[in-house]
């Protein structure tokens, strides 16, 4: 961490001040000798256009400037280890090469905080150990319980997805996601079969999971180190028996992670509408982030109709559109200023 780096002539025009203002007879003295002695943030980013598009958002870039962050992009046609220097690396980039760069650089600069280990990410690009860790948990919370849906992986022939489906002891209908999280709009592509005959239409590798009756909602938990703000999305309404009789094939699902699909302000059943309990939300988001090494990511959760004590967890995401989060400005330039404090501290301490 740096007290001061290189910036521009703007900046440094805005850091001229007047002594009296920095005199300890000034009313405001303690406040500006404070806010010019804060060590600065230097964030370098590698996102995709899209997501710089959705995230750097002009609120968050005049928010970030006045806490002393600076967002720096980074040029992946040249070394990393030539550009910077960086207090923190944002990322969400799926390629081995950049995977690679960022393992390298980091053994030469552990001072530098990724978010995050390119490593942990890998486990959430795959839906069959994306689920693993959370089928693993413990998190009865008084009488809550946090499970994951009964799902089956399909890597290949389709015509076998029938049998393998019937040995394997799947309710129909069944939601079929791409295996593979890449990044890609395709790779959130969901479908919903209802009968069996239509299975070995699906295209794998793919997982197959049970289809949960929820209400039509279903809640987005973001999570920012150890920030915590739920959203609530509409979602695919319930299937109950007249739809099984009557419905055959596969239904493309719409997606549910745009703020349009915003529930918050819906007139809603109470008991469909009302929030899991945040003390399970603590603790859930504490177990993950021990267990999967992340700090920056959403689970996708649903309660299970007529069971208000039943919560199922059906997909986790890095890095998801905080752009659609109420406020996250306020937190991700919080969190992002904490990370720097503490790199200071520690640099200051030899640490």
């Amino acid at each position: 961490m740096r007290l001061h780096g290189d910036v521009s002539n703007e900046e440094e025009e805005d850091a001229v001040m007047d002594p009296a203002l920095l005199s300890s007879s000034s009313p405001n003295g303690a406040a500006v000798a404070a806010a010019v002695a804060a060590p600065r943030v230097v964030v370098g980013y590698a996102l995709t256009k899209k997501k710089v598009k959705s995230f750097l958002q002009p609120k968050l870039l005049l928010l970030a400037r006045k806490k002393g962050i600076s967002f720096v992009s980074i040029d992946e046609t040249h070394p990393l280890s030539e550009q910077g220097p960086f207090d923190i690396i944002l990322h969400k980039k799926t390629s081995k090469e950049w995977q690679r760069v960022l393992e390298d650089y980091h053994e030469v600069h552990p001072e530098v905080t990724v978010l995050d280990p390119p490593n942990a990410i890998e486990h959430l690009n795959n839906r069959q150990s994306m689920l693993e860790e959370v089928a693993d948990l413990n998190l009865s919370s008084f009488y809550e319980e946090v499970c994951t849906p009964r799902q089956l992986v399909i890597m290949k022939d389709p015509s076998s997805i029938p049998t393998a489906v019937a040995m394997a002891g799947l309710t129909l209908p069944l939601v079929a996601k791409p295996l593979v999280v890449d990044g890609t709009s395709k790779s959130h592509e969901l479908s919903l079969a209802y009968d069996e005959a239509s299975l070995s239409m699906l295209d794998p590798p793919l997982v197959l999971q049970e289809f949960v009756n929820h209400g039509g909602i279903l809640f987005k938990v973001y999570i920012i180190g150890e920030a915590i703000q739920v959203v609530r999305r509409f979602s695919v309404p319930d299937v109950n028996t007249y739809d099984l009789l009557n419905n055959v094939g596969i239904y493309r699902l719409p997606r549910v992670s745009c703020a349009a699909a915003s529930a918050d302000h819906a007139d809603l059943d109470p008991r469909i509408a009302e929030l899991p309990p945040r003390p399970l939300l603590e603790k859930l988001s504490r177990e993950l982030r021990t267990r999967l090494g992340l700090r920056l990511f959403n689970v996708d959760m649903i309660r299970e109709l007529g069971a208000n004590d039943r919560y199922y967890i059906i997909d986790i995401n890095y890095f998801p559109g905080y752009g659609k989060m109420p406020g996250y400005e306020h937190i991700f330039t919080d969190f992002l200023q904490s990370l720097g404090q503490n790199n200071y501290k520690r640099s200051l301490s030899g640490g």
